[in-house]
């Protein structure tokens, strides 16, 4: 069998492999044994963001916990980061959130966090996997009141949005109008009352979830209509959330996307500011753009970078004692209040900058100038090593060779879906925009779908 995990836990098409009922049933046993540890009765909280398979893998690895002695905590549809959050509320061993977040509506996820609200290493990831497909798991010896309990948090709603409103202290939002996409998404509930609880006008996006239009044509993958929204009710700023509201782009007044660098860039700089960063160090993947890093040494911050993924980032922040990490894609933790990336605090923390600063959003995002930077994404049906295939690599050299020190070339599998990205940065739009397509193609001729 293929293995399990990836970038970011388990993730495919639901009802196929390896987002089955089954796998999903056999992941739940597994995760009983490996965060018990020794334990009579743990417990571990489980989330969901708004797919129609949701239920049926709820379902299923609840039975695999349950089954193996552990007590369940069912959250429903929240935001992954309310999933972390809860765990640390709730004293729990664990968190399990069901999502494939940006991902199409036939896709799932299962993601496990550790009992202090951090996404699980890899080490760990390994002996869960190792168990589910292993022939080990016996429930024979968990009988009668060992059985775990499962049942629903009434409360978990309220808990997630107090944290959230005090990650910047009940700041009010009065007199900002915003316009929120909520992808119909995990925070379609959530999200437009934390905003409107803090005094914000709010016209709300994509809040119907219907179980199958999840990020259709809506949140930070399709933000057309946002833009759109806000230039016609001349509102402050939009939010574009994605399906389980643990990233965020922003638009300005004007209509432009203000993305993860320019989010992070903002805050560094407002902290910086005003005396309140010692540590001036932030944490960015080797996606964000050399314009972030120029803008950064410009207030003497030093950028470290990590693989992509918001795991890894987390992880750097905590090795270096960060504040700040996140990804252009919009994954940003603020180590204060997250562990993992929260779309809706990423939001309250740059309203709040906005309005201890009485400037409009569009003037904030003006410490940094980027460069010019083109993202394909080339379908392929198999992920053969990139060192291996002859031309992607002679157009990958040609394009260093021609860019030098004033550029850079990315080109990975993505970790979640059957993608090549390829990631071309320079100073000449058109240059990078025919180098980009040059990789393209021969990946396309090579391991295409």
């Amino acid at each position: 069998m293929k293995k399990l995990f990836g970038t970011d836990g388990v993730r495919g098409k639901a009802n196929t492999y390896p987002m089955t009922a089954e796998i999903a049933l056999k992941l739940g046993m597994a995760a009983g044994k490996v965060f018990s540890n020794g334990k009579k009765k743990p417990i571990i909280v489980i989330g969901k963001d708004t797919r129609i398979s949701g239920y049926m893998i709820e379902y299923a690895i609840t039975a695999g916990l349950t089954s193996m002695g552990v007590d369940v905590l069912l959250a429903g549809p929240m935001p992954t980061p309310a999933i972390a959050h809860l765990v640390r509320s709730f004293a729990a061993d664990a968190g399990i959130v069901i999502s494939a977040s940006h991902n199409p509506a036939e896709d799932n996820g299962i993601k496990f966090f550790d009992n202090n609200g951090f996404k699980l290493l890899e080490e760990k990831e390994k002996e869960i996997e190792r168990l589910a497909l292993s022939k080990h798991l016996d429930t024979s010896k968990v009988t009668g009141k060992q059985i775990g309990k499962a049942k629903r948090i009434d409360d978990a709603q309220g808990r997630y949005i107090e944290f959230v409103k005090g990650s910047i202290q009940s700041q009010s939002l009065k007199g900002i109008k915003i316009i929120l996409d909520c992808a119909n998404g995990a925070a379609y509930k959530i999200a437009p009352l934390i905003f409107q609880e803090l005094g914000a006008e709010v016209i709300v996006l994509n809040n119907k979830p219907d179980g199958m239009n999840i990020n259709k044509n809506a949140g930070c993958i399709h933000p057309e209509i946002l833009i759109s929204q806000v230039k016609k009710e001349n509102a402050d700023i939009g939010i574009a959330l994605d399906g389980d509201a643990d990233r965020v782009l922003l638009v300005d007044e004007k209509g432009e996307i203000v993305d993860g660098d320019e989010i992070i860039a903002i805050w560094t700089k407002h902290k910086v500011d005003k005396d309140m960063m010692k540590n001036k160090k932030v944490v960015s993947t080797v996606m964000s753009n050399l314009g972030f890093e120029d803008a950064m040494k410009q207030i003497g911050v030093r950028v470290v970078r990590t693989a992509v993924g918001d795991k890894y980032v987390s992880l750097k922040m905590r090795e270096i004692d960060s504040l700040i990490g996140g990804e252009q894609s919009g994954h940003i933790i603020f180590s204060r209040y997250s562990t993992t990336g929260d779309g809706v605090i990423s939001a309250l923390q740059i309203l709040k900058v906005m309005k201890k600063t009485e400037k409009k959003l569009s003037d904030l995002k003006k410490i940094m100038e980027k460069y010019p930077q083109i993202l394909l994404g080339v379908n392929v049906k198999k992920k053969k090593p990139i060192e291996k295939m002859k031309k992607v690599k002679a157009e990958i050299d040609n394009a260093r060779n021609i860019l030098k020190s004033e550029g850079r070339i990315l080109v990975r599998y993505s970790g979640t879906e059957n993608k090549c990205r390829v990631m071309v940065e320079g100073k000449d739009a058109i240059l990078i925009k025919n180098l980009a397509k040059n990789i393209a193609t021969a990946i396309k001729k090579e391991v295409g779908a």
